[in-house]
């Protein structure tokens, strides 16, 4: 592989920083040092993404007939990490990095043409309705139903963990139209308009003090058939392509890196006793191991998205392996970070979200952020399908 940029490379990243330098203001720059979640306050998101879409750059990995770059593999790889060097906020989420791929694989014509600009323009932002009370690494024994009555489905059900959802203005969810056969083959794919009347959201908030969960509640919530994506009781096919782009979609090793990044910083800077972490040699050796892992990451990711360039899917095994991954990276991060602030890393914030709070030096911002890092990124190894169910997915497939 050849790691050195070409000419038109280096002409593009220069571009790219300037735009960064330009429009990515210090406002934006804080909120996302101060985001403990591994996506941004939709509040700061839109605002980047507004900025990002008169450029024309929101939706780098979309085809360019849909509203994509058409840049290449290495240009994309460029801008996420120089956009990671920057500091910008993380918000190419559900609506983004999911939804859009299963819509412009499985949707109409007219599905096509109505949401993926809202998608671009942030008029939409979409949330995930996949696990139900009792249904979560077992997804296919859901209970939330949809009865067909003329033109529309009537809902009725709950979703729960439904990241950002009050945020959000629909949700793209799986429900039950049929009972008969396989648990799996009675399952549809629908999309859900989240102020329609019958519907209820109530936070749930997590353990480092944050709100980005919630659980949805459906009461003959009514869906137009026009909203189903694919055929009824072609759900659950259709739900294992968007995991695949869920898990592996998008790159990421840029936001490992910006963590790293924080983490040397915070190792940097001297302990009460005039000591410094990143001078002691246990410490240094297993900072240089997680980089390494890092590096060890872009290349997977690279691999995976020269499928996707390709017009083509991530794969089940490349995608549940780069999910392994990195969770794994990022708890690597949040503990190493831990040892270095000891008891202040079990630190309880009350008031949220951080970036409204009075500024401080970085430093102790990032004291401040790096104990609620911690316990958010336990919850890595579980959501998008816990690591023990993509090991089972990695077993199946390659051992079948």
């Amino acid at each position: 592989m050849d790691l050195l940029m070409t000419e038109e490379e280096v002409r593009f990243r220069d571009e790219v920083r300037a735009f960064l330098d330009t429009h990515l203001d210090e406002s934006l720059k804080r909120a996302e040092r101060l985001n403990p979640s591994f996506l941004a306050d939709p509040n700061i998101g839109l605002q980047w993404q507004a900025k990002l879409n008169e450029q024309g750059w929101v939706a780098p990995s979309w085809p360019k007939q849909y509203g994509g770059t058409g840049w290449t593999l290495a240009e994309r790889y460029i801008f996420d990490q120089e956009c990671e060097r920057a500091g910008e906020p993380h918000f190419r989420g559900a609506s983004i990095k999911m939804i859009a791929p299963v819509l412009m694989r499985y949707g109409t014509d007219e599905q096509k043409a109505f949401y993926l600009p809202r998608i671009l323009n942030g008029e939409d932002v979409w949330a995930q309705g996949y696990s139900e009370p009792g249904s979560g690494s077992d997804l296919a024994s859901l209970k939330t139903k949809a009865m067909l009555n003329d033109d529309h489905y009537v809902v009725n059900g709950s979703k729960i963990w439904s990241t950002l959802a009050h945020h959000a203005t629909r949700m793209f969810a799986l429900v039950r139209t049929a009972d008969t056969g396989k648990k799996q083959e009675g399952i549809t794919f629908i999309l859900i308009d989240l102020k329609s009347p019958g519907v209820t959201i109530r936070p749930i908030r997590s353990i480092c003090g944050t709100h980005e969960f919630n659980q949805v509640f459906f009461d003959d919530v009514k869906v137009p058939v026009s909203d189903r994506i694919g055929e009824e009781g072609e759900g659950w096919d259709i739900a294992k392509y968007l995991l695949e782009f869920e898990r592996g979609g998008a790159f990421a090793g840029g936001v490992l890196r910006a963590m790293l990044t924080r983490l040397h910083r915070l190792a940097c800077e001297p302990l009460p006793d005039g000591r410094k972490m990143i001078d002691d040699p246990l410490f240094a050796a297993r900072f240089i191991e997680i980089a390494t892992d890092v590096d060890a990451n872009d290349m997977l990711e690279l691999a995976a998205m020269s499928k996707v360039q390709a017009g083509g899917n991530p794969g089940s095994v490349p995608s549940s392996t780069m999910k392994i991954e990195r969770s794994r990276i990022r708890q690597s991060i949040a503990e190493l970070a831990a040892s270095i602030l000891g008891p202040d890393a079990l630190r309880w914030e009350e008031h949220r979200p951080l970036h409204e709070l009075p500024e401080e030096s970085e430093i102790d911002e990032g004291r401040k952020v790096a104990s609620a890092v911690y316990f958010n990124s336990r919850s890595q190894s579980i959501f998008g399908g816990s690591n023990e169910i993509q090991l089972e997915i990695i077993a199946k497939t390659l051992l079948r």
